[in-house]
């Protein structure tokens, strides 16, 4: 009791009281090794608030708040002030001398007895009404408001949605034009929030000119450097559109398309709306069925166009994901190659009481680069520590998450196409699957940067992925920072998905906050352990 009497008041003294709510054993030992005190909070689904001894009457029982919430957190002591409640997030024992003599036992003893959990528990017990001078949690909403605010350092700021949720990147990155001279759509699928009307009209607009481009290519693919002759599907009596127009035609009507459409974006002006090439006496719904057909079993075009960033990354399946704004770990995501098919997707799943914005959707990249005929994506970290001025820190390290699936554009299973951690585990590695593919799905960025050594692509980690990456995360940020609430003395980190095309060009998906520390394999283990230290 003495010793832990003496490192209380030390910690006090130093203001290094720390509190942790979730998953985060790493933190509480970094921050103990380092001479802080925990104050230990109450159980998931009760809020964190200061009980401080005579200020108020403590009530013999817990009461609940208004919302079901158990607001307290101790009840009264025979002895005066207050005392933990049952069930906190680590059993708590208060192992009180019963005489002088516990007080002076031997010193090996007393050193055996420091590193166990009771000096913890016993430390946390006296400093249960100090308000902490460092919070780290996985949310906010769990601690009481108003003791919120005397916590000087804190590792979540307020309002991180314009950032942190797919609806929100993809509203803020559409404003990027008057921050920076950047364009979006150099390293950010294009994306719409399909409960807008005017964004659901320009998603559709998109699908037709994708479908467009994607014909051209097809019939280029196929003949070289003129028109090729599709061969008609059996006649039927389906009504309109259930037959291919003449190859010579559709292929016309879709280079009209193209043509307009590139000069559009010729003379287009961020201070107006650019006319549509859609609006043209093509009948969409005739052209949409010809090119379905028309898209199965043919190859990809090469190369690029002037004025169409993503050209390269398109394809040839005018393949499109479906998102739910605000979730995470790949729940909900919906892969879908045809325009009803992504319309009535998003009605289907949208309930009455559903938010306008629940539901977003963002071209797929149909290009990607892959590892082992394997697709992968990059989680990268980076860490905020001011709004004003904007302060952000890139993380060295980072890792790759694999499918358990061979790519394959033909199936759009989420074992192929979702690379989330969350969602691969649910799968067993396929047979197909190149062994040379970690049996984890799961690289560190130096095990890939020795991987493209071998493929005489050493530099384009250094000199095309970190600065494509760096870049869309100071783009994201800048356009979403004024709708962010910073706090000074605090910091946030986050997680950025990205993708990488075969040029090795990186393209952001989505940003996380609050990004998982739990570890699933020998790679995240010791990559999240020091980061959290770094941090």
């Amino acid at each position: 009791l003495r010793k832990a009497k003496r490192r209380v008041e030390k910690a006090i003294k130093e203001k290094k009281i720390f509190a942790v709510r979730g998953p985060y054993p790493v933190i509480r030992s970094l921050l103990r090794a380092r001479g802080w005190v925990e104050r230990k909070l109450p159980r998931e689904g009760r809020r964190l608030k200061q009980q401080l001894g005579g200020q108020k009457k403590q009530q013999p029982e817990t009461e609940s708040s208004d919302d079901g919430d158990e607001q307290g957190e101790a009840v009264l002591n025979p002895r005066g002030g207050a005392q933990p409640s049952l069930g906190s997030t680590e059993p708590l024992h208060y192992p009180w001398p019963r005489n002088e003599e516990v007080e002076e036992e031997k010193e090996e003893e007393d050193e055996d007895y420091e590193d166990s959990d009771e000096i913890h528990d016993l430390m946390s017990y006296l400093v249960r009404d100090q308000v902490p001078n460092f919070l780290w949690t996985i949310r906010l909403s769990s601690i009481d408001q108003e003791l919120l605010q005397r916590i000087e350092v804190v590792n979540r700021y307020h309002w991180v949605h314009a950032l942190s949720t797919k609806e929100g990147l993809c509203l803020s990155l559409q404003n990027l034009p008057w921050f920076e001279q950047a364009d979006p759509n150099t390293f950010f699928p294009r994306c719409y929030r399909l409960g807008t009307r005017e964004e659901r009209e320009a998603f559709i607009e998109d699908f037709h000119l994708t479908a467009a481009r994607s014909l051209l290519k097809l019939a280029l693919k196929k003949a070289g450097d003129r028109l090729v002759r599709m061969e008609k599907p059996p006649k039927s009596n389906k009504g309109p559109g259930s037959s291919l127009s003449s190859p010579s035609r559709l292929a016309e009507e879709a280079l009209e398309v193209c043509e307009q459409h590139l000069g559009v974006l010729e003379h287009q002006d961020i201070d107006r709306k650019p006319p549509s090439p859609c609006r043209t006496c093509i009948d969409w719904n005739c052209f949409l069925q010809d090119y379905y057909r028309a898209a199965h079993g043919m190859g990809v075009a090469e190369g690029t166009v002037v004025g169409l960033p993503q050209f390269g990354v398109e394809g040839d399946l005018n393949i499109w994901i479906l998102k739910p704004s605000a979730k995470s770990r790949g729940r909900g995501i919906v892969c879908a190659t045809r325009l009803e098919e992504v319309l009535q997707q998003a009605r289907s799943r949208t309930t009455p009481s559903a938010r306008a914005c629940e539901w977003v959707v963002q071209k797929y990249v149909e290009r990607p680069l892959t590892n082992f005929g394997t697709k992968f994506d990059i989680l990268q970290w980076f860490l905020v520590t001011d709004g004003n001025p904007l302060t952000v820190w890139f993380y060295q390290d980072c890792y790759l998450r694999f499918c358990s699936q061979p790519f394959s554009l033909r199936h759009l299973e989420h074992s192929r196409h979702l690379c989330n951690v969350s969602v691969q585990k649910q799968y067993k590695a396929s047979p197909h699957q190149d062994p040379r593919v970690p049996p984890s799905r799961v690289w560190s960025s130096r095990q890939f940067q020795a991987y493209l050594a071998r493929l005489g692509r050493a530099d384009a980690w250094h000199q095309v992925m970190v600065p494509g990456m760096k870049a869309a995360i100071l783009n994201s940020l800048r356009c979403a920072q004024d709708h962010m609430s910073f706090r000074k003395g605090s910091f946030e980190l986050f997680g950025a998905d990205f993708l990488v095309g075969e040029d090795c060009q990186p393209w952001l998906l989505e940003i996380n906050s609050c990004p998982t520390m739990s570890p699933s394999s020998a790679v995240t283990r010791r990559l999240c352990a020091t980061l959290q230290r770094d941090t």
